[in-house]
């Protein structure tokens, strides 16, 4: 991998506190590769030969089964995935494809359990990543299973305004069919959600959301931070 991209990777909290010997060697191995939209990266159930990190542009990352389809998460600069399967040496549990023109390294996954082995700081820093990845999917199926749709749109209206700088107008990551998969309902059902917000001053324009009247929205939601603050 080509050096100028050293710096980019070495800033991740997973790297950045591992000797520099076994960084170098983690990277001999590694290369960068660019991406165009709507190319499937892994499938499910193939081994896990590398692990990959996003340098720009996002992933997501999706299931299928007996027919159906649904996004669990979108990976953004600069983030790993996907890490379990990588160090248990195991099948991939989920499929990745690009959202839009994507730069990734690719990391052999047997440098990275190698190293894991030696390096006593990179090993802690596997561990702390995958407890966040195990509290996010602890919250989100909180989220889930505890909310209705209507409480789950509106939370993450809330959540997608933060990201976007707290303006009360701000635009969707992404089309509002994979936003409806992401939070686990059909197009028709996200559909009546937003209608069914419409009385708590939430206004949609295509993908641009405006949120009229913060307060009752957030009466509403009750965003807890124990499910939204996917930080901690």
């Amino acid at each position: 991998m080509p050096e100028q991209h050293y710096p980019e990777v070495r800033a991740l909290g997973l790297f950045s506190g591992m000797t520099d010997e076994n960084f170098f060697a983690l990277m001999r191995g590694a290369y960068v590769q660019n991406f165009p939209p709507q190319i499937e990266l892994i499938s499910e159930g193939e081994p896990s030969d590398f692990l990959h990190v996003v340098l720009s542009g996002s992933v997501d990352l999706f299931s299928q089964w007996n027919g159906r389809d649904t996004s669990l998460a979108t990976v953004r600069p600069i983030a790993t995935f996907i890490l379990a399967a990588t160090i248990k040496n195991a099948p991939y549990l989920m499929s990745a494809r690009t959202l839009e023109k994507s730069r990734i390294v690719l990391i052999p996954s047997q440098d990275v359990r190698a190293i894991f082995d030696v390096d006593g700081n990179f090993a802690r820093a596997i561990v702390t990543e995958l407890a966040q990845c195990y509290r996010s999917v602890i919250k989100s199926q909180k989220d889930l299973k505890l909310r209705t749709s209507l409480e789950r749109l509106a939370n993450y209206l809330l959540r997608q305004q933060k990201r976007a700088g707290g303006n009360a107008a701000f635009d969707l990551d992404f089309e509002k069919r994979r936003l409806a998969s992401v939070l686990g309902m059909t197009p028709e059902n996200l559909s009546r959600a937003f209608k069914g917000l419409l009385p708590y001053g939430v206004a949609v324009e295509g993908t641009r959301i405006t949120i009229n009247d913060q307060t009752d929205l957030e009466r509403f939601a009750k965003p807890n931070p124990l499910i939204d603050d996917f930080s901690t």
